[in-house]
């Protein structure tokens, strides 16, 4: 938690959308994290973040200070989508958080993450979702456990990605 001190957790702004695009890229093309398969292109990123603000949805990134061979600025990112687009979900979002490459284990993910909470529950979301890649995230299963989520599902091989079948694991956490 060395940059515990200095992190700054705080909403997005356009200016923070090139390095979101950055960091996103990198679990789209190396990791199966995400079930994306093309990176967004940064237009994608502003369009998003234009459609969470309109509907009144937290989009949060970090920040921290440089160190060990690390810049300074946006470590990670996160925002409350809707669950589905039903008009009886209205009141359910699926998270999603990402940290830069290297940032790993310093305590971003948790203040992150828990800062996306209150901001969720202040924008009316009543119940968080999270799907989450097993395959190589135990990290994510964990910190939202940690969180107050729990485990509430398993989809078995609904992505094929980097020539892997994957599961998902669901989670849920009740708001308010």
């Amino acid at each position: 938690m060395a940059d515990a001190p200095t992190l700054t957790v705080r909403p997005a702004t356009r200016a923070d959308l090139p390095a979101v695009t950055e960091i996103a890229a990198h679990y789209v093309l190396h990791t199966v994290a995400t079930f994306q398969t093309d990176p967004l292109p940064l237009a994608g990123w502003e369009e998003r973040w234009e459609a969470l603000r309109a509907a009144g949805r937290p989009f949060l990134v970090a920040t921290v200070p440089g160190g060990a061979g690390l810049p300074d600025g946006v470590a990670g990112f996160a925002y409350v989508g809707a669950w589905r687009e039903r008009p009886a979900y209205a009141a359910t979002g699926e998270d999603t958080i990402y940290l830069a490459p290297g940032r790993e284990g310093r305590g971003l993910g948790r203040a992150l993450l828990s800062a996306l909470l209150v901001e969720a529950e202040k924008s009316g979301v009543r119940e968080l979702v999270a799907v989450v890649s097993d395959a190589d995230s135990p990290a994510s299963v964990v910190l939202h456990e940690k969180l107050g989520f729990r485990q509430v599902g398993r989809l078995e091989r609904v992505g094929l990605k980097h020539g892997r079948w994957l599961d998902t694991v669901l989670l849920q956490r009740s708001l308010g």
